[in-house]
């Protein structure tokens, strides 16, 4: 799907424009406040562009056709390019961080769900009881000893009982992810160009394939305004007197600027660079990418990658066109180490730009699956170009939390960066 190159170019070009004042005192409490703001902001965002989504659903069932599909699909991608910037208060925020797997949580087996193509899914996991337990398809399962009664599709039995159900992360029944299998299928072109091709008419009443339309219609609606009401808690628990502002504030200064170096770090490395990227690249595998029924990958990995930059300047955007800035990260650096503040801008434009050029790719026909592929030399060095970029900016991340005397406890690794043997 594409993204609007423009929109892309322009946040490129503009991470220095607003650049602070070095010269202008600044208190860490003021940056903490800007860094909630920005927070509330995201979730907001976040909020009502899946509300956008719930009414594009809406449309679908009313009137099942390739263009109201399309028009939710549409929706969905452009809900995750606020989500997608408040992925850096994961990491040391555990507020989020413990409710983050309800609404973002990946990969899936998408079997829990509904039908799959058995020849390329399989039809059994060692791994996974509820591997192949289409949910939609049943109204009772049997597993093991156990026997569910599925017959109502409820924001309870989705939550409750199927997500993460057995303690498996795999069965994933909630959250964006569950909402693009349901928009889009399973994409079963591999590393090739093409995506998801669920038809419309799975949500017919009257011209119904893939059966279970009736109950398919239901799992979609739960599950998309389950995304709304569990958006509406963080975005509430980032305003003023919130739960997250109040966890934050119980750090103390210190501990909350180390918060938002770990969110930065921990995202643009482990999380983003390694798993996100290095290790789909490594295997060459397109079911390890992040938005994998879509082919979406790319602007979800560039929005991660803008929201690092985002927390540390203190400027996002909102989905109005209006800012949200205030007292910095690079204000308090700039005051200390003007050069290694230049360093750390450097490094997140740069990274900026690497997702940018990945972006661009996939506009051309070249999503991230098949970037990846292996013998496609220019694809991966894109790729990896990226990793390299995150990789570098975290080292200068690093670096500023040394400068502001602040305690490393530890930023997410992996294995894909920092034990690729056990890998392969």
């Amino acid at each position: 799907m594409r993204l609007l190159s423009g929109l892309v170019l322009a946040f490129s070009l503009t991470g220095c424009a607003a650049l602070t004042n070095p010269s202008k005192s600044v208190e860490p409490a003021d940056v903490l406040k800007t860094y909630s703001d920005i927070a509330e902001a995201g979730y907001t965002d976040s909020v009502i562009l899946a509300q956008e989504l719930r009414t594009k659903i809406q449309a679908l069932l009313n009137n099942p056709t390739q263009e109201t599909l399309q028009a939710a699909r549409t929706a969905w991608i452009a809900s995750r390019t606020p989500y997608q910037q408040t992925e850096v208060y994961r990491f040391g925020n555990a507020i989020v961080d413990d409710w983050e797997g309800k609404v973002n949580a990946w990969p899936l087996d998408e079997g829990l769900i509904d039908y799959v193509d058995s020849s390329s899914y399989g039809t059994e996991s060692d791994e996974n009881l509820f591997y192949t337990a289409n949910v939609i398809a049943n109204t009772r399962l049997r597993l093991g000893n156990q026997t569910l009664d599925t017959t109502k599709i409820t924001a309870k039995l989705l939550a409750e009982t199927l997500h993460e159900a057995d303690e498996n992360e795999a069965n994933v029944a909630t959250g964006y992810h569950a909402i693009e299998f349901l928009l889009w299928g399973q994409d079963l072109y591999g590393n090739e160009v093409g995506s998801g091709e669920r038809p419309a008419t799975d949500y017919s009443l009257n011209n119904c394939t893939g059966g279970n339309c009736d109950r398919r219609r239901d799992y979609l609606t739960v599950v998309t305004d389950l995304l709304i009401s569990d958006l509406k808690e963080m975005a509430a628990n980032w305003q003023e007197g919130g739960a997250a502002r109040a966890e934050l504030a119980a750090k103390g200064t210190d501990g909350g600027l180390a918060t938002i170096l770990v969110g930065m770090g921990s995202l643009s490395y482990g999380e983003l660079a390694g798993e996100r990227t290095k290790l789909p690249l490594m295997l060459h595998d397109p079911e390890e990418e992040h938005d994998c029924f879509s082919d979406n990958t790319h602007n979800s990995h560039y929005y991660d990658v803008l929201g690092i930059r985002n927390v540390y300047l203190a400027e996002y955007t909102r989905i109005d066109g209006s800012k949200v800035t205030g007292p910095s990260l690079a204000d308090l650096v700039k005051t200390k180490d003007a050069a290694l503040d230049a360093q750390l801008r450097t490094a997140l434009n740069a990274s900026v730009n690497a997702a940018s050029n990945v972006v661009k790719a996939a506009e051309k026909g070249s999503p991230f699956d098949v970037l990846i592929a292996a013998g496609n030399k220019e694809g991966n060095a894109l790729v990896q170009g990226l990793v390299n970029g995150l990789t570098t900016q975290t080292r200068s991340i690093e670096a500023a939390m040394s400068l502001l005397g602040l305690e490393n406890t530890g930023l997410e690794g992996s294995d894909s960066l920092d034990n690729p043997a056990n890998v392969m």
